[in-house]
């Protein structure tokens, strides 16, 4: 980590973990393919045994229920397709029901078409709208085959933990199937699949400190899967073909054992970060608006506006003073425009949001360094308000 920067956009990517580098670092040590039955394959598959236990514990999944893919985007085009199978008998998932704030990978709906994709509203604190979803749900064709609903467990923007499990009643309800987006919870808040009631799960190594371009997708059985989107030599018990991305599972398995030891005491040091840092942020700028703060929150993420400020032009401005921010989902950052979060909360359209988001190696140095930034940004955006 850098001694001049402050690095404050972990909901994006979380600096690799000594824990996941070092079994990196071993599994580059290995040649075995662990498809191979020789005793070199073997070690290499005993090691992708070993990870996939410590990514089922993260969720409390049965390990044989884990398949690993190059990320939750892949696992989100995974899951999200008409076609299933219950046991070697296909399945037909006529509608897919995504709520607004979802992250880009599930809004744009995986492999169904333009026309069996439908958004459900959230409430202007960002929550999801069970009465919008129960309502979606009622008018549901049911010939067309079964309803899927996509709903995220924390927003990656506003850090809002979202009514997963009661959603899932209504889904279940209806005799639908409920993908969850576990991408933002997992070493932030206990996660059970079981508790949640979910179908899938989908979670990311990045986002806990295990190396990039590796993911999971993750079922409550397997009775009921996705039609494979990568087809070729059956790995991952045919669901996901292609040779196994060694070094990256087990970096990942050892992000997962690492994010839940002690998660509960490394999240309150964080909490408390994160008070400071808004309390900083209300005494230097009484007008900022801090999205969410009213609602159920993980411990790390603050989505803020100041009037007057463009994002693109607060983040560069930030980045300027060695704060690394953003303006939302890393996936669509570079692009200009408001966040859909914002917009789905029923935001004024030219309303921009920063979003700084801290981990567990977030200094009080380093919050200090972001209040002293904010002070000078607010201050400059309001001599040129006055100015004008």
């Amino acid at each position: 980590m850098s001694k001049t920067r402050a690095y404050l956009d972990w909901n994006a990517t979380a600096p690799l973990g000594e824990a996941a580098r070092r079994a990196m670092l071993d599994a580059y040590d290995l040649p075995g393919n662990a498809s191979s039955v020789h005793g070199e394959g073997r070690a290499a598959r005993a090691g992708i045994d070993r990870a996939r236990r410590q990514v089922a514990a993260l969720v409390g999944a049965d390990p044989q229920h884990v398949t690993f893919t190059s990320g939750a985007t892949e696992a989100a085009n995974l899951v999200l397709t008409p076609a299933f199978r219950m046991g070697r008998a296909p399945l037909v998932i006529g509608h897919l029901y995504v709520s607004a704030i979802e992250h880009p990978a599930l809004r744009e709906g995986g492999r169904f078409g333009a026309g069996q994709v439908s958004e459900i509203a959230v409430t202007p604190q960002g929550v999801l709208d069970l009465a919008a979803l129960a309502a979606k749900l009622d008018a549901h064709d049911a010939a067309s085959g079964l309803p899927m609903v996509a709903v995220m467990l924390v927003n990656n923007e506003t850090g809002i933990i979202q009514p997963v499990a009661e959603a899932a009643a209504l889904v279940h309800g209806k005799g639908g199937v409920l993908v969850v987006d576990a991408v933002q919870a997992v070493g932030r808040i206990p996660v059970d699949i079981a508790a949640l009631d979910a179908d899938f799960l989908i979670v990311s190594s990045h986002k806990i400190a295990g190396p990039k371009g590796v993911g999971a997708l993750i079922s409550r059985g397997e009775v009921m899967m996705p039609q494979p989107l990568i087809r070729g030599g059956g790995q991952e018990k045919g669901h996901r073909s292609g040779t196994e991305n060694f070094p990256g599972i087990l970096g990942f398995g050892a992000a997962a054992e690492a994010a839940l030891a002690d998660m509960e005491t490394r999240n309150i040091a964080i909490g408390a970060l994160r008070q400071r840092l808004e309390e900083g942020m209300r005494a230097a700028a009484a007008d900022v608006i801090i999205h969410g703060a009213g609602e159920q929150r993980v411990s790390n993420t603050t989505f803020f506006t100041l009037p007057g400020l463009k994002s693109e032009t607060g983040q560069i401005a930030f980045d300027l003073e060695g704060i690394a921010l953003s303006a939302g989902s890393a996936c669509s950052s570079g692009k200009v425009g408001q966040s859909h979060v914002l917009a789905a909360m029923g935001c004024d359209a030219d309303m921009g949001a920063l979003r700084m988001s801290l981990g567990p190696l977030t200094t009080e140095a380093e919050i200090e360094k972001a209040l002293a930034a904010f002070a000078r940004i607010s201050g400059r955006r309001k001599a040129a308000g006055q100015a004008a």
